[in-house]
């Protein structure tokens, strides 16, 4: 458990805008090589559900819309089994694309919020500007993502 010093370390870190990483899960500038997963539905949720990794969270609830937008059914699961369901909905080259387009709109929705509050609250702007970059760099992986699968 931290005690007050360490926290307050970490807060004046934060606040003079160095890294604030101290559990490892800042990104890094490395690709994700999706051939050093197991499988590729785990390399997949690493890569796209991991809000630190695309900058982005994405809920049971918005997985079960993108399911619902690409033509699949799904009951609400933990976030991972709901996850995997989708890969095995999005076994042909037209299901994938419409679920990397619903996806994609989902995505979109949430990086024009964080837009608007990197507006509205300008000294978070750095904060909000962080998370849309990665997003914007997980939409760009999808073509990767099209080629590789299929």
């Amino acid at each position: 458990m931290k005690d007050i010093d360490d926290l307050r370390a970490e807060f004046e870190a934060f606040k003079k805008g160095e890294e604030f990483c101290s559990d490892g899960s800042c990104e890094s500038d490395e690709e994700v090589d999706l051939k050093d997963y197991p499988s590729y539905t785990e390399a997949l949720y690493a890569q796209i559900v991991a809000p630190s990794a695309s900058g982005i969270y994405i809920s049971r609830w918005d997985i079960k819309e993108i399911a619902d937008v690409a033509g699949d059914s799904m009951a609400i699961h933990p976030r991972k089994r709901m996850f995997e369901l989708l890969m095995k909905f999005a076994v042909s080259q037209e299901r994938m694309q419409l679920v990397l387009d619903a996806l994609e709109e989902n995505m979109q929705k949430k990086i024009d919020i964080y837009v608007e509050l990197g507006e509205t609250f300008p000294h978070s702007k750095s904060i909000f500007d962080e998370k849309v970059k990665k997003a914007e760099k997980t939409i760009r992986s999808f073509p990767n993502i099209m080629k590789e699968y299929f």
